[in-house]
């Protein structure tokens, strides 16, 4: 088979922790083609979508961790899947690249995540869709309410819906000296809709990544421990990430969305479980691959290829 991986700049990608590195190198080792493109290599003229890809052969225990061969310019359908693995900041430059690849998919191209999925799902406000799985969270932009739901809960996160990696979430406290700044910064003054949602102290204890693979869960999440003071779980902030097993509560979160985001074309999601509480769902470019491999023995690019290559043989129904 031939994947299209759609990728930041292949020398941005730390490979001994980057999951889309772990995908192709499961790909490789089963024989399929790996090519990379990146987001601006995307391009619509004469009646359809292609693709100024490059085939990589991927190079073990090398300073350069591939060889490229020359760009080739490929419609988007010469391939058996194309995967959307760039990160965030989720912009109008990705909004438009999710409008070319929905083009692609019209014309028989198979695209994971889906491209309208990957809209209809911003990564913080979707989980109002499963409110019973949520904790207390308020979503505004009227400041007096952000007040108010401070004063309910005492102890609150504030984050805007549009980040990513742990970048300008604030935790907020009644006495906060700061309080009005925080808010008045979070929220533009009042012009940007942001994410309130009630502190969880079992943060101290991780923000878990647990993993859906066509949805079905992986058995182990990555539990991202906070750096000493402070609140974030993310490994980009400085968390530590430990694997273990599901609890009961993560899978009852996860078998009960999982089937319901498959649907929807979401391949491969990963949801942010803090104590009994799902907080985020992240569809755009999950990661945690290699943490959990290295740390359980569990093939978790085994079982994305597993299922990959199923759904690229069932029947393609527009």
């Amino acid at each position: 088979m031939k994947f299209a991986f759609i990728t930041d700049a292949l020398e941005s990608l730390k490979i001994q922790k980057d999951s889309t590195y772990a995908m192709m190198r499961e790909a490789t080792v089963r024989g399929h083609e790996v090519h990379a493109l990146q987001q601006e290599g995307l391009v619509w003229s004469a009646g359809r979508v292609t693709g100024h890809t490059q085939r990589l052969q991927l190079v073990e225990n090398a300073s350069v961790w591939y060889h490229a061969d020359a760009p080739q310019i490929s419609p988007l359908t010469a391939f058996d899947a194309v995967l959307m693995r760039k990160d965030p900041p989720f912009d109008m430059e990705y909004i438009y690249s999710t409008y070319l690849l929905e083009l692609a998919q019209a014309q028989g191209a198979r695209v994971f995540n889906d491209p309208r999925a990957i809209r209809d799902h911003n990564e913080k406000m979707s989980i109002a869709r499963f409110p019973e799985f949520v904790p207390p969270t308020l979503i505004t932009r009227r400041i007096e309410l952000i007040h108010e739901f401070l004063v309910t809960h005492s102890d609150i996160i504030l984050k805007p819906l549009d980040g990513m990696g742990g970048i300008s979430v604030f935790r907020v406290q009644r006495n906060d000296p700061n309080l009005n700044v925080i808010i008045e910064t979070v929220s533009h003054y009042g012009q940007r809709t942001v994410m309130s949602q009630r502190f969880i102290s079992e943060v101290t204890a991780g923000d878990k990544r647990v993993l859906l693979i066509g949805g079905k869960p992986v058995p182990y999440a990555l539990a991202r421990i906070p750096r000493p003071g402070e609140t974030r779980g993310n490994l980009s902030a400085g968390a530590t990430g430990i694997a273990r097993e599901l609890t009961v509560r993560d899978r009852e979160i996860a078998e009960t969305i999982g089937p319901q985001l498959a649907a929807q074309g979401l391949l491969l999601v990963g949801l942010d479980v803090i104590g009994d509480w799902l907080t985020e769902i992240n569809v755009t470019s999950p990661t945690c691959f290699q943490e959990i491999t290295e740390q359980t023995g569990f093939n978790v690019a085994g079982m994305m290829l597993d299922t990959l290559e199923k759904a690229v043989q069932s029947p393609h129904i527009d």
